[in-house]
């Protein structure tokens, strides 16, 4: 008998925590889109078609990334409630340099883009996984996995190399950072893991796991909405013409795409037909603008700051983007 009240309580917990984070999540994009719809429209009324645009911008970036986000946190809280600190010591390997690649090449497991990748990371730290493979991870869930491949073939038909370009590329920037943090990382850059914060470090089982989605979706969805915010803000305040000065320069154009993967905060499941529609750039750069914009644009420090620190965000965030430059120049100049 006590065994089916306890079956029959579980069961009304996780119904229950469900509930919640699909309605939540189901009415939070609700908003976002009737106000997708009827903001410019208003903002027309009372201001200028610059904030009509500012505002069509913002949600448009908000919509993208808050089913990822939902569905990062998710899996997150599924992490830190049901998952065993002894199942990932299992799976990867002790040695944290070995750890790497293997994080690194699972990131090809989980459709999501970058607002799923962070909550998803952390979890994973707080679960005992070393942080240079959870770091791994965190930048290759976004860039690698089959959804953003498939996207990519699609934005760039009859041309094979490309999506071949932006895998190598992202995995070897992840792969490469995680082994940057080996090397380098310091404990004190982590401060949110190293005192155990987070969810993951409350009650376990179906209430925890409750606890943890309703914390890291609150938590997390902020940061998207401030990073959003400074993605929109770049799109009204820089003029188009002054990119175009850029374009006749191959150095230029790939630093220019560069910096504008990370001020557009595109979700990587669409940035392939952002990258195909810039055709007056070289291969290079619009591989350059797909392999940085899944690890480093504005809502994903946004969200790595609220997460795991300033100090972390603003070294790991400067860090992956010469990396990932770099990465794509060198790819870009091998297979395109």
């Amino acid at each position: 008998m006590e065994n089916g009240r306890n079956a029959a309580d579980a069961a009304r917990v996780i119904a229950r925590a469900l509930v919640y984070a699909v309605v939540g999540g189901v009415a939070l994009l609700a908003v976002v889109t009737v106000g997708s719809v009827l903001g410019p429209m208003v903002v027309l009324d009372l201001a200028t078609p610059a904030m009509a645009a500012w505002w069509t911008v913002f949600t448009a970036v908000a919509v993208q990334g808050i089913p990822f986000l939902l569905l990062g946190t998710v899996v997150s809280a599924a992490i830190g409630a049901f998952v065993p600190e002894r199942v990932f010591r299992r799976v990867l390997p002790k040695n944290p340099a070995l750890a790497v690649p293997v994080a690194g090449a699972a990131g090809a497991v989980l459709p999501g883009c970058e607002c799923a990748s962070v909550p998803v990371a952390d979890s994973l730290m707080r679960r005992g996984v070393a942080p240079a493979a959870a770091l791994a991870f965190l930048l290759s869930a976004p860039a690698i996995n089959p959804v953003v491949l498939v996207a990519t073939s699609i934005a760039f038909p009859g041309d094979p190399a490309m999506v071949g370009a932006r895998l190598v590329a992202s995995l070897a920037t992840a792969v490469a950072m995680g082994w940057l943090w080996v090397r380098f990382g310091k404990e004190e850059w982590l401060p949110s893991v190293r005192r155990g914060g987070g969810a993951a470090s409350g009650a376990g089982g179906w209430r925890g796991f409750r606890d943890g989605l309703q914390h890291d979706f609150l938590h997390a969805g902020g940061f998207l909405v401030l990073g959003a915010a400074a993605a929109a803000s770049f799109n009204i305040l820089v003029p188009r013409s002054l990119l175009d000065v850029f374009t006749g320069s191959p150095w230029l154009s790939v630093l220019l795409l560069a910096v504008l993967a990370v001020v557009l905060c595109v979700c990587s499941e669409a940035d392939a037909f952002v990258a195909a529609s810039l055709t007056g750039f070289s291969p290079t750069a619009r591989l350059a603008f797909m392999v940085v914009g899944p690890m480093v644009d504005l809502k994903l420090i946004a969200l790595q700051a609220g997460t795991f620190g300033r100090a972390f965000a603003v070294r790991f965030s400067a860090v992956t983007w010469v990396v990932a430059v770099v990465s794509s120049v060198l790819v870009g100049g091998w297979l395109l």
